[in-house]
């Protein structure tokens, strides 16, 4: 299994996680946070804004599932601009219910 950490703009969000939803991946984490990239934040006027809103979106998918969440993730997510965000993939070692003590995986 992996887990992926999706950081997208706040404003594709919500398309990012309906597709996902809409391809059967209905289990995911999703939270707001905010950051800096390679575009060291936004200036407009005489204003600085080192770290800009985002969108963290973790999903733990079967390994033959990666590419498809990838690639919807990057097609919900897409802007062109800089900015448009990042995906990490993580190895997942094991799973545990809260509740039951079982594992998965």
């Amino acid at each position: 299994m992996k887990m992926i950490r999706a950081i997208v703009r706040p404003e594709t969000a919500d398309n990012v996680t309906d597709g996902l939803a809409e391809s059967g991946f209905y289990s995911m984490t999703k939270m707001s946070v905010f950051g800096r990239g390679k575009q060291k934040g936004l200036t407009v006027g005489n204003a600085h804004y080192d770290e800009l809103p985002k969108v963290l979106i973790i999903i733990v998918v079967k390994d033959e599932s990666v590419e498809e969440v990838i690639k919807i993730i990057q097609y919900k997510a897409y802007t062109g601009s800089e900015g448009d965000g990042k995906i990490f993939i993580s190895p997942v070692e094991q799973v545990r219910t809260v509740r039951t003590g079982s594992k998965e995986l």
